[in-house]
């Protein structure tokens, strides 16, 4: 099944998904800085979010294929939702952190306290 000749189906939409989500992962694990480590967050949960609206949009169609399901679109809406809430409360925390000790690399991050 080769995935470049057929139209864009399930598999395409999974395939951009689990890359997402493996370059968020490695990039959670490959960055020093606090402000990386978020960005890779994010795309972990971008990945999530696609598979969550193809998935939605393939399989739980509302009433015999007529209109489609929003369940997927709705759980992305809350991914979404609680991402940009993570992402306040975390750049919040580094800049904080930046102020007191003049930088964000999460190596030297073991002070703090709560």
């Amino acid at each position: 099944m080769n995935l470049l000749t057929q139209p864009v189906g399930l598999w395409h939409y999974l395939v951009v998904g689990a890359v997402l989500f493996v370059c968020g992962v490695v990039c959670m694990a490959v960055k020093r800085n606090a402000v990386g480590v978020l960005m890779g967050v994010e795309l972990v949960l971008n990945g999530a979010n696609l598979n969550f609206v193809a998935f939605g949009s393939r399989f739980l169609r509302a009433d015999n294929h007529q209109a489609i399901g929003l369940d997927g679109q709705m759980i992305a809406l809350f991914v979404i939702v609680l991402a940009a809430a993570e992402a306040a409360v975390a750049l919040a925390i580094a800049l904080n952190y930046y102020n007191t000790h003049a930088t964000i690399d999460v190596d030297q991050a073991d002070e703090l306290k709560g």
